[in-house]
């Protein structure tokens, strides 16, 4: 890096964005990276035939353009890049399967790898060097996101799609090969097209909409940049910039400082990036598995549950339909979590259908579930943990502890398991078993591409 820590936040991103080559990355950063993809086609893919998705593919279609890019499980549909982007994340985040930042639970991934294959079609980008983008917008829209925590989400309602956006312009940026001036202007531009508000997007297709416009917007802020636009390039950390009015006193914490802090040196992608191994929202993984756990140790069928007693982080928040009827009812539902983890000892992708969904066992059990009083352990040891004890009739007492879900970078990610979940969600879109197998070996090898073809190729399949 070349530019001084006097120059804009923006500026230094930037910097960070055009200069950094693939060699300069940590090989896990780029496996994650190769990972994200492989998860938010598997998302997507489950996503594409819900209603949502059919409304907007069909307003994009109508809209037409130049056909630039695949948009995925559609047939033989292409559209421009930032139309592409956009239902390929809308598709992934409607499933709600897609992947977190683990801090305040933002969407990176759907984000990255839609605007990136997206971008990366269009300019014939090799494998390397869409990972690249990948791990480098992460990057950014992490870092921007560490001087708005707790601030954007928690405390003041704004979705997360206003951090992901970054991530998706400076990712479709590098695949440009746009320069550090103009790569500035698309930080700047992308922090003030989008707006999100979190309460729109429970139960509603809001949710969904937020994750295509962060995709198709960023892909645009890039895009505009390429051709002049300029925006004022400190719109980061200026009075009544993007960390003031967004953050939670970001200045006096010292969390714009932070923003460029080791700057190149630490990866953001290693330690807060999270993909989903079971549906639904990411901060209620850790609600399941404890109560799978704590429902093996009991031993006892369902019947026999007489309590079902839950903590997790920001159990404040211990929020969402006690009796959801759909999959964003249950994504949005910690009790679902409880009952279902404590009701079949495990929690899967089946938890998402109809036939669980309204299950008598696990139906049963959501009157059961309460909140409980903060662990003994602490709760500075939970990174989107939970504890949870269950009791039975017998009078038995049931405890597990999950400081963090699997599929946590923190905990490490192994590619079977991320396998494993594009093989039981890719059937949902139609495609068939041989290409499945295909995509999978795609993704392993995705380094190894000469451009993207090979891969939206089998995306393409309705």
């Amino acid at each position: 890096m070349t530019e001084s820590a006097s120059a804009t936040v923006a500026r230094q991103l930037a910097t960070l964005a055009t200069e950094t080559r693939y060699e300069d990355l940590p090989v896990k950063a780029i496996d994650y990276a190769a990972m994200l993809v492989c998860s938010t086609a598997a998302s997507a893919a489950l996503g594409s035939g819900l209603e949502s998705a059919r409304i907007v593919r069909r307003f994009l279609g109508e809209r037409g353009g130049v056909p630039d890019a695949q948009a995925w499980f559609s047939g033989d549909m292409r559209l421009p890049v930032a139309a592409a982007a956009r239902i390929n994340a809308l598709c992934s985040d409607a499933a709600a399967s897609d992947d977190s930042d683990i801090r305040n639970i933002t969407h990176p991934g759907t984000t990255l790898a839609a605007a990136s294959v997206a971008m990366g079609e269009k300019v014939r980008a090799s494998g390397k060097q869409v990972l690249t983008a990948i791990v480098l917008g992460y990057e950014v829209g992490a870092r921007i996101n560490t001087a708005v925590i707790p601030g954007l989400i928690w405390e003041k309602g704004f979705h997360g799609c206003m951090v992901a956006i970054f991530g998706g312009a400076v990712a479709a940026g590098r695949l440009m090969n746009l320069d550090v001036g103009q790569m500035t202007n698309a930080i700047a531009l992308a922090s003030t097209s989008i707006s999100g508000i979190m309460a729109a997007a429970h139960g509603s297709f809001a949710r969904e909409h937020h994750a295509g416009l962060a995709a198709g917007m960023g892909v645009e802020a890039a895009q505009l940049a390429s051709l002049g636009f300029t925006a004022e390039e400190a719109v980061l950390e200026i009075p009544k910039g993007f960390f003031a009015i967004y953050g939670e006193d970001a200045r006096a914490s010292g969390r714009v400082a932070r923003v460029t802090e080791n700057l190149g040196k630490d990866w953001k992608i290693l330690a807060d990036m999270a993909i989903k191994l079971m549906p639904g929202g990411h901060p209620f993984h850790a609600v399941a598995e404890a109560a799978a756990n704590a429902s093996r140790m009991a031993g006892v069928p369902p019947s026999e549950i007489t309590a079902i007693r839950c903590w997790r982080p920001d159990a404040h928040h211990f929020s969402g339909p006690r009796h959801p009827i759909d999959l964003i009812g249950v994504a949005h539902s910690p009790i679902f979590f409880a009952a279902a983890g404590a009701a079949d000892k495990e929690f899967t992708w089946a938890h998402v259908t109809p036939e669980k969904i309204h299950d008598p066992a696990i139906r049963r059990l959501l009157d059961l579930v309460e909140s409980a009083d903060v662990p003994s352990d602490g709760p500075e040891r939970y990174r989107l943990g939970a504890e949870v004890t269950i009791e039975t009739r017998n009078g038995g007492r049931f405890t597990s502890q999950v400081h963090a879900p699997r599929g946590c970078a923190l905990l490490g990610i192994e590619w079977p398991d991320v396998e494993s979940k594009f093989r039981a969600l890719a059937p949902n879109s139609g495609m068939s078993a041989g290409n499945i197998d295909r995509c999978v070996a795609v993704f392993r090898d995705f380094r190894e591409l000469h451009d993207m073809q090979p891969l939206v190729n089998l995306l393409a399949c309705h």
